[in-house]
């Protein structure tokens, strides 16, 4: 610190409240509007400046030591509040506020104590400098990027991690921040240099690492749903092939029923006439596959997973109530109902019931999709914090269904009663 007036502690403080608030808000998702928003981070700017500045006019030796590292926890704790994401997320961007803090810090008063001999405003104009190329930087280039990979952050970042981060960030500026240390001389200059270079440096290198191992896990799910969807139309082109060949033996039947209405008609058998039509109707009637919902997806993947489950002699009831065009992705259906429905499958055949049955039933209720899936199942599923556990490993179903759902604001919910397996979805349509 450079000392100087009441005045130019004042015009530093708001440069570095300032960038940090200014930084903090550009990556965040706050909580209320942007309009309220703004008014609180002015109102408490105003103050914290206000109360900083009498703080250096009142003790000097106290601020000088410890007004950076009070700066910290006082505007991290406003800005969590105004934040509507979690509190690891909040820790994590404070980490980097106060890194580019401490940056300019450094910049402003080790310029002009090695170049200009401590004089007041070269710190100001460089720290002001350093103030505005950092916004413009985050505005048209680092902003765009972390909140593009802010849910992969979300995924990936748990409150350890991100305390982890948060201690050695801290450990760093209480390094550079000494009060022992802070006399003018090369070694500290490198010092602090080399320090905020190797938290920089980590900083940089977790966030790339947590949103590559974000996209990984994304495209890795959006993998399986693409071979779920694979599977989904391999049996629908099953149910097409049986439909030709069905159609081309009724073709090939068609010259003798012709034949035979005609033996009738010239033999005038109206009664046999007519049984023998009514025999006919039932025959085609019996071939006819029946859609289940106007929706071309619900409906696909619903008939596809029927056909399976009846031929593993499984009892399938379905009550479908939907519009034709819904704002839900069809590979989310896929996602949703081709996962739900396989593990309604796999729930009967493990269940090991004489009588094995899967009940579902999908309505649209004004803005609300309601899924509810009813199987046969064996009382010894495991629960973990309220997920079903596969017994063989893995359990990616259940994880697609809860991603899937969580796209639309949803709902889960798995238990067991009665013997029978319940899955129930709350789509919410905006």
């Amino acid at each position: 610190m450079l000392g100087g007036s009441f005045w130019i502690a004042l015009l530093r403080n708001a440069i570095s409240t300032g960038l940090m608030m200014s930084f903090f808000l550009m990556l965040d998702r706050p909580r209320f509007s942007m309009k309220k928003t703004a008014w609180c981070y002015i109102i408490f700017g105003v103050s914290m400046v206000s109360a900083y500045s009498v703080w250096y006019l009142a003790a000097n030796s106290s601020f000088v030591r410890f007004a950076a590292l009070s700066a910290l926890p006082a505007i991290g704790v406003f800005c969590s509040i105004m934040s509507s994401e979690v509190l690891y997320l909040s820790l994590y961007k404070m980490a980097l506020t106060f890194y580019l803090f401490s940056v300019c810090t450094f910049c402003g008063v080790d310029v002009a104590r090695w170049w200009f001999g401590g004089n007041l405003w070269i710190d100001i104009l460089v720290r002001f400098v350093c103030f505005v190329l950092i916004l413009i930087f985050t505005w048209f280039k680092f902003r765009k990027q972390f909140l593009g990979g802010v849910d992969f952050l979300l995924q990936e970042m748990d409150l350890f991690s991100a305390a982890a981060l948060f201690v050695s960030v801290m450990l760093g500026a209480i390094m550079a921040y000494w009060p022992n240390l802070q006399g003018f001389s090369i070694f500290n200059m490198v010092r602090a240099f080399l320090i905020l270079f190797m938290a920089g440096t980590l900083q940089y290198a977790i966030l790339h690492l947590y949103i590559h191992l974000g996209q990984e896990h994304y495209y890795q799910a959006e993998k399986e749903l693409l071979e779920v969807n694979e599977q989904l139309l391999h049996q629908q082109m099953d149910l097409m092939r049986e439909s030709e060949i069905e159609a081309a033996r009724i073709r090939h039947d068609v010259r003798h029923h012709t034949l035979l209405i005609r033996e009738y008609v010239e033999k005038r058998e109206y009664g046999q006439l007519l049984a023998y039509l009514t025999q006919y109707d039932e025959d085609v009637e019996k071939w006819k596959v029946k859609d289940v919902s106007k929706n071309l997806a619900v409906n696909s993947i619903l008939l596809a997973y029927a056909k399976t489950a009846r031929r593993q002699n499984i009892q399938v009831n379905m009550d479908v109530r939907l519009g034709e065009d819904l704002p839900i992705r069809d590979i989310d259906w896929v996602a949703i109902l081709a996962n739900m429905f396989e593990n309604a499958i796999h729930g009967c055949a493990g269940s090991r019931q004489p009588q094995q049955e899967i009940d579902i039933y999908i309505s649209q209720k004004k803005n609300k999709v309601i899924i509810q899936c009813q199987n046969t199942s064996s009382k010894e599923v495991v629960f973990r914090k309220g997920l079903p556990q596969s017994d063989k490993g893995g359990g990616m179903g259940v994880a697609s269904i809860m991603k899937a759902v969580s796209r639309y604001e949803g709902e889960t919910d798995f238990s067991v009663q009665d013997g029978m397996f319940i899955t129930r979805i709350l789509l919410n349509l905006t």
